[in-house]
Formats: C-alpha cells, sequence, structure tokens
C-alpha cells in the first residue's frame, strides 16, 4: 500500500491513472497530454506498474496500459476506512461539546 500511495504523490502519475480508469489505452495516448518526453512518461508508467496499480501489453509495436481496479479498491477502501473512524471521532467531539454546559453565558 506504502509503493501505491507513493506512486499516487505524483501529479503526473495520478493523470495517467485518472486517464486509464476510464479504459486501456497506449503509451502514446498516455503521452499526449502531459508536457513531457515519452521515456519520462515510461518512467512514470513503470512506477504505477511496480505498485500494481498498471498493466501493459504489448502488441507488435503498441503497449497497451491498463488500471488494475483491485489495487485502486484497496487503496481506496484504506481511505474511505481513516475517514470513516475520523467521523466517528469528530461526531463524538460534537456530542460531547453540546452536552457541556455553557460557562461563558450570564443567566
Amino acid at each position: 500500500m506504502d509503493r501505491v500511495f507513493q506512486a499516487l504523490a505524483d501529479g503526473s502519475r495520478r493523470e495517467i491513472v485518472e486517464r486509464l480508469v476510464r479504459g486501456p489505452a497506449s503509451v502514446s495516448e498516455l503521452a499526449r497530454p502531459l508536457d513531457m518526453s515519452l521515456p519520462a512518461v515510461m518512467q512514470h508508467l513503470q512506477v504505477l506498474e511496480a505498485c500494481g496499480l498498471v498493466r501493459s501489453e504489448k502488441t507488435g509495436r503498441v503497449r497497451t496500459c491498463h488500471i488494475e481496479p483491485g489495487v485502486l479498491r484497496t487503496a481506496e477502501e484504506w481511505i474511505v476506512g481513516r475517514r470513516t473512524v475520523w467521523e466517528q471521532r469528530l461526531d463524538r467531539l460534537d456530542a460531547h461539546l453540546t452536552d457541556r454546559p455553557d460557562h461563558g453565558s450570564t443567566p
């Protein structure tokens, strides 16, 4: 999971992931909107493949990339779990503060 979040820490890699969520794409399609060289895009894809977020296959001269939804889902579930814990803590804090008598008001 650490490698997934490290990979997603980079904006270009997040952009690649966002594109691949819509469906498979060739490396050149992924590179087109990015302001970087094709070798730089390949390096980003290697990071995404190393953490399991992306897989690629080569057919002839075209390398096509696909998102790995299970890995993305695992990261999402972790985030949702943390959010749930914090929401519960904030709800308890709110209940505690709401139940306290107001010490600052005058009768």
